[in-house]
């Protein structure tokens, strides 16, 4: 697989288009409209909008979970859908996502141990590819990736209705961080979680993204979380971008009438969150 010279730019989508059939013969829906944007090395571009604009939609077309019907998407210079079957599995170890429910994206009958180190076993060599990983490196993989997200060895054993919610997403985060990627998803992964908890999370994102060097799409509801979290934002309205710029922008002098109204909806971040 070629690769290509390190740009500011890791990501880069431009027109994107997803339509689904209409229920019952009706008019088609257009779940996305035409979206584009770019994410810079090491930065948060927050996606914010209410249900059914569009957000999660973008995220699993950016990770071709699902597959557009047009535009183009690059990851680090790399055609991601003009991507072979091969070239691609070799992609998505660069690329990792997040969900929103900490409770569902669980397996309940695995150990932590097996849900973390699953996508080494997926994917079975060293970054090096000089090999597989032995029993005892994946192991010491696994913990490394627990204790980066606030847990410890002894959570290895354990399963995941022996934990709360917040230490289930630290669980999710472990193993989206295991094979190191360069760009996480996060798909609302705080809006399941209590407000406290919600904030300790914020902060370890923010921390993790510092200390790895991580790029974030960041996708959410809330005007003050996204206002936190991101660098850049583009807000979603019924599948089209009304308003993108940087934080201070949007959320200070916003020009869509939509962005006002988000903007208005939601309530200030508590103090825990600073």
């Amino acid at each position: 697989m070629t690769e290509h010279p390190a740009t500011a730019t890791l990501v880069e989508v431009a027109n994107l288009v997803k339509t689904y059939p209409g229920h019952g013969g009706g008019h088609p829906n257009r779940v996305v409209d035409n979206v584009s944007f770019r994410i810079e090395r090491g930065q948060t571009l927050g996606v914010v909008g209410e249900s059914g604009s569009g957000k999660s939609t973008v995220a699993r077309l950016l990770l071709r979970l699902i597959e557009p019907d047009s535009g183009a998407i690059h990851l680090d210079g790399h055609d991601l859908l003009a991507a072979s079957s091969r070239e691609l599995r070799h992609l998505r170890r660069r690329m990792q996502i997040v969900f929103q429910d900490p409770y569902a994206a669980l397996n309940p009958r695995m150990r932590v141990e097996e849900i973390v180190g699953e996508p080494l076993v997926i994917y079975n060599s060293r970054e090096d590819g000089t090999g597989s990983l032995t029993a005892e490196e994946r192991r010491s993989k696994v913990r490394e990736a627990l204790e980066m997200t606030g847990l410890d060895a002894t959570a290895l054993l354990r399963y995941p209705h022996e934990f709360s919610g917040g230490q289930r997403q630290r669980i999710n985060l472990a193993r989206a961080l295991i094979l190191r990627p360069q760009l996480v998803v996060l798909d609302e992964p705080t809006s399941a979680l209590d407000v406290s908890v919600s904030a300790q999370i914020m902060r370890l994102l923010r921390d993790l993204q510092r200390d790895l060097h991580l790029t974030y799409l960041f996708i959410t509801h809330s005007m003050p979380l996204v206002r936190y979290m991101a660098n850049e934002i583009l807000v979603l309205h019924q599948g089209r971008v009304v308003e993108q710029g940087n934080w201070q922008q949007v959320c200070e002098q916003p020009q869509s009438e939509y962005t006002r109204a988000l903007l208005a909806a939601t309530p200030e971040l508590p103090a825990i969150v600073s």
